[in-house]
């Protein structure tokens, strides 16, 4: 069985970016595993709420993929975390998928995986320096594969950015 480890933050992540990626996962019968930087109950946006393990417990596993949930949580959460970082940096030298959507696009960044790379991030004056810093090369579309990279620029494009996941799986 296929696996994929879903990121998000403890707070303010977006609903959707998790909710649709986790539901077109499981309907291809990948089995998704959802973690966060603290275990327990994490909440979104919009008012949702999920059941997330600790990262750190997931650090030394394998997965067929690692997918970084977006949201106003991401910045403070996710971008500078070191566990997410090393996780990140493990599967993609790997050959295996890693993916973001909308502002957790710079936490691939900030791990070292976009510099010379094609991406796209939900476009704010902070996502863009990260990009912009870590050289990855920022594409003005809603979903961007290169390798095995994708990332997806917001909720809107959380479908067609789950069903680019899966098909690289």
């Amino acid at each position: 069985m296929k696996r994929a480890l879903m990121v998000a933050a403890p707070d303010k992540y977006r609903d959707e970016e998790l909710a649709i990626p986790m539901q077109v996962l499981e309907s291809k019968g990948i089995e998704v595993t959802l973690v966060s930087t603290r275990a327990g109950v994490i909440k979104g946006m919009l008012g949702a709420t999920s059941q997330a393990g600790d990262i750190a417990d997931s650090a030394g596993a394998v997965f067929d993929a690692v997918v970084v949930v977006g949201g106003a949580g991401a910045p403070a959460a996710l971008w500078e975390n070191k566990t997410l970082r090393q996780i990140l940096r493990t599967h993609h030298s790997a050959g295996k998928v890693v993916a973001a959507i909308c502002l957790a696009g710079a936490a691939l960044a900030q791990a070292g995986i976009l510099s010379g790379v094609e991406a796209t991030v939900f476009k704010t004056e902070a996502s863009m320096k990260v990009y912009k810093e870590c050289g990855a090369i920022y594409r003005e579309k809603p979903v961007v594969t290169c390798g095995n990279v994708i990332t997806a620029n917001g909720p809107a494009a959380a479908r067609e950015f789950a069903l680019a996941v899966a098909a690289a799986i």
